[in-house]
């Protein structure tokens, strides 16, 4: 696919998802949406709506040309078959992997999450009403993949295993578990740490790019930080997230592990990046030789990091957890270039 008309038909994409999330409860394609919702309890009208507008957004045709001004599309050799794992944590998870196929003029064949297919079909019923030929471009399927010349998968550090056995005679990109963190200096103010909150809560902290875990300072007032959450405290009222909390809570109880609690989100100082759902980790630094150490240790288990103030390694602002540009390749691998690369 040539440099224009990826930007010309992919900048529509974007028009036409934004146009969608702001008349979501009038769109033809709310049936499909409510029965993305009814497949997966996680999914809630509110994230579907937000998913939608967020890849509508990052696909605005200033956008495209800046990241696609660092390709020569050109050098692709198209019209081979890509399969792609979907993952189904959050909605439309693997939507930029299915773009960037595309884009490098190839053939996507799709196993979709079982959480997650009703959305992609949004996806390509928009694509092929712009134009035709992604009806052909475009295959999603419930078996096992076959006749694919590369994959793309993403799933949990035990499904990777499985799929770098598997897959390993394609040309593969494979995904593992990942997390994200903030970084907290002590001057944060009110709204700064709500922001902090969207980054926690958003997508019921279920993304890669959740913050997950707090770097703070030593003295940090962590109470003044439990009450910027408030902005979240309807999300006890979904059952599947307070499950998780008072199983959480059960455990720390029983095992006298100290934590803070505001009533639907549990704190405790623990090492791990990697925390439960209901659960945030937080880890007490000295100085930024503390910060560079934590994040040199756990670089390959990182997604993204976020602070008020840009550090010696690159951070998003508060807030930005779940806005990732077109160039932000999840695992800090290009995922364009490995297909123009096939």
């Amino acid at each position: 696919m040539d440099k224009k008309n990826a930007i010309s038909i992919f900048g529509n994409l974007g028009t036409e998802l934004v146009k969608l999330s702001q008349s979501f409860d009038k769109t033809p394609y709310m049936p499909l949406i409510q029965k993305a919702i009814a497949q997966n309890p996680w999914f809630t009208k509110e994230s579907v709506q937000m998913a939608l507008g967020a890849i509508g957004s990052s696909l605005q045709k200033n956008k495209l040309i800046k990241w696609l001004d660092n390709y020569n599309l050109n050098t692709a050799s198209p019209n081979k078959t890509v399969g792609i794992i979907m993952a189904g944590n959050i909605p439309l998870v693997g939507f930029h992997d299915l773009l960037c196929t595309l884009i490098s003029g190839n053939k996507v064949l799709a196993k979709l999450s079982s959480k997650d297919q009703m959305l992609y079909s949004i996806i390509k019923s928009i694509l092929v009403e712009i134009n035709s030929a992604f009806d052909s471009k475009i295959e999603f399927t419930d078996n096992t993949l076959k006749n694919i010349d590369a994959i793309i998968a993403t799933g949990s550090d035990n499904s990777a295993r499985y799929f770098e056995y598997y897959f390993s005679k394609y040309p593969n990109i494979i995904r593992k578990n990942r997390n994200s963190l903030a970084i907290l200096t002590g001057d944060e103010d009110f709204g700064d740490m709500e922001n902090i909150a969207d980054d926690i809560f958003t997508y019921f902290g279920l993304g890669c790019r959740n913050v997950s875990f707090l770097l703070i300072p030593e003295n940090y007032d962590l109470k003044k930080l439990i009450k910027a959450f408030d902005k979240y405290k309807q999300i006890d009222g979904h059952s599947k997230y307070t499950n998780n909390y008072d199983y959480q809570k059960a455990i720390m109880l029983m095992n006298q592990i100290p934590h803070y609690d505001n009533g639907f989100v549990l704190l405790t100082e623990n090492d791990s990046l990697t925390s439960p759902i209901g659960v945030i980790n937080y880890k007490y630094y000295k100085n930024e030789s503390d910060i560079e150490n934590y994040i040199a240790a756990n670089k390959n288990r990182i997604q993204c990091a976020v602070s008020k103030t840009k550090q010696g390694f690159k951070t998003y602002g508060l807030g930005e957890a779940q806005q990732p540009d077109l160039w932000d390749y999840a695992d800090n691998i290009d995922t364009l270039k490995f297909l123009l690369n096939l």
